[in-house]
């Protein structure tokens, strides 16, 4: 019988795309996992992989013998949770991929007490504004905003987040208030570029109902929303930031939120809104019909201790295999 460990580790590395990419979901070395795969080829008499310096392929063997070990070693990782749950202690490595600024104001100051709750826990957190291939990255859980969902995601609702305008007093001091939608044209615009696409975030202006792009001007773009925020900050502009972001610097008199109104119809051009939107996250997972019990204690938690009301339609639990 073929060693369990050498097993996962064929999964792993046709999962993740490699061996390099199987090691480090496994916590070996690259060498240790080549190893382990060159075993298991021994010791089934058939070669499974064609690997070369930069690639590597399943053989028709190797095809075949993943069909039947692949569901196998899910079931096994599936009832090794379930029997953590049973037992009272949450075992094993969790891995969390968050958009960055929520990860890093809002999950990371979360995660040492779920940590203290569950010592056997190891928890990884990466803060990335990219999209996450959950699959060949081995993400337990990913939290993304609503306009980064993939078709067909299992997710859940964790947090609706307010966008407003913000600045600094001096900013004001020097340029004046904006008191409409249309001052806002006049005034130094900071925008984001998000990274996975290359895309500016639109900000929301309306005109007869539908949404526009009026021309702004431009005072910086960062792919950085905490480096628009301090630009915002040292008196650069008008940034449009979610409150998690600014809340701390609001308290400090650094920033003021700046409502305003519609700018009306004049001869000039048609009447403009700009609406305060919210940010809904959510918390997506890899399969829909099994949610390990290590991703439903750390959506629980959150859920309980984010400082932040969800304002999303309420969800049915998550659950386990049905």
């Amino acid at each position: 019988m073929p060693n369990l460990r050498a097993i996962e580790t064929f999964v792993k590395a046709l999962e993740g795309g490699s061996i390099a990419s199987a090691a480090r979901q496994l916590g070996i070395s690259p060498a240790a996992a080549s190893q382990n795969i060159a075993r298991l080829e021994r010791e089934l008499g058939t070669r499974l992989l064609t690997r070369t310096t930069r690639s590597m392929a399943l053989t028709e063997a190797g095809e075949r013998y993943l069909a039947r070990v692949a569901p196998v070693l899910d079931e096994l990782e599936k009832a090794q949770s379930d029997l953590s749950l049973l037992h009272g202690e949450l075992q094993g490595r969790l891995r969390i991929a968050c958009m960055a600024a929520f990860g890093r104001h809002l999950v990371a100051p979360l995660l040492p007490t779920f940590a203290a709750r569950h010592p056997q826990l190891s928890l990884e957190l990466l803060n990335v504004d990219r999209q996450v291939d959950v699959l060949k990255e081995d993400v337990d859980i990913s939290v993304r905003y609503r306009d980064v969902l993939e078709p067909g995601m299992a997710v859940r609702p964790l947090a609706s987040v307010q966008r407003r305008l913000y600045t600094s007093p001096a900013y004001l001091q020097a340029h004046g208030r904006p008191r409409t939608a249309g001052d806002l044209l006049q005034h130094s615009c900071l925008l984001y570029r998000r990274e996975m696409d290359g895309r500016i975030m639109r900000w929301p202006f309306y005109s007869e109902g539908r949404r526009v792009d009026p021309p702004l001007r431009i005072a910086a773009i960062a792919n950085d929303i905490d480096a628009l925020v301090e630009m915002a900050v040292a008196g650069a502009g008008i940034a449009w930031a979610g409150f998690f972001l600014v809340h701390e610097h609001v308290r400090q008199g650094r920033l003021v939120y700046l409502p305003v109104e519609p700018a009306p119809a004049s001869e000039t051009g048609p009447a403009l809104q700009f609406e305060e939107e919210t940010l809904d996250f959510f918390a997506c997972f890899r399969d829909r019909q099994y949610v390990p019990a290590k991703v439903r204690a750390l959506v629980d938690y959150l859920l309980e201790t984010l400082p932040l009301q969800p304002k999303l339609q309420p969800q049915p639990p998550l659950h386990s295999r049905s």
